[in-house]
């Protein structure tokens, strides 16, 4: 049945065509401006480009983008958990037909509260944390490069 397909082949080239259409327009109405030394210097936020070009994130950083991938993943698993329930409770008969399926999304969203309170008890959340070291660093090469606040 490929006369199925024809819409999507249709949306298909209606974005090619306008992607190559807003291209095409922007080079034919565009200014041009006279090149410069000024101009084909990488433009940094308004900074000057000077120092090294890539800086160190911050761990928080990757921590707070775990935790976002592992609570979207929730949201992905409970869409087909609510079509596979209400098939469920459609096609049987009995009340109790679907409180396994329900008691199970219960427990899978109760090990994940259980993980955001473990996160929020951690500060994982908390930008500003500053967490001090789990070992005593006092006598040691690297206590002179710690400050800690006081």
């Amino acid at each position: 049945m490929p006369q199925d397909y024809i819409p999507v082949f249709l949306q298909i080239v209606a974005g090619i065509l306008f992607a190559v259409s807003t291209l095409a327009i922007s080079v034919l109405i565009g200014k041009r401006g006279r090149p410069s030394a000024a101009k084909d210097q990488p433009y940094e936020c308004g900074k000057d480009p000077i120092g090294p070009t890539h800086s160190r994130f911050s761990i928080k950083f990757y921590l707070v983008a775990m935790l976002f991938i592992l609570f979207d993943i929730e949201v992905v698993f409970m869409y087909p958990w609510a079509i596979v329930y209400r098939e469920m409770l459609r096609d049987t008969p009995s009340p109790y037909g679907g409180l396994f399926i329900f008691y199970s999304m219960f427990s899978f969203i109760g090990i994940l509260a259980v993980g955001y309170l473990y996160a929020l008890k951690k500060k994982a959340f908390d930008w500003t944390h500053n967490p001090t070291p789990p070992v005593s660093l006092i006598g040691t090469s690297l206590s002179s490069s710690i400050s800690r606040p006081k």
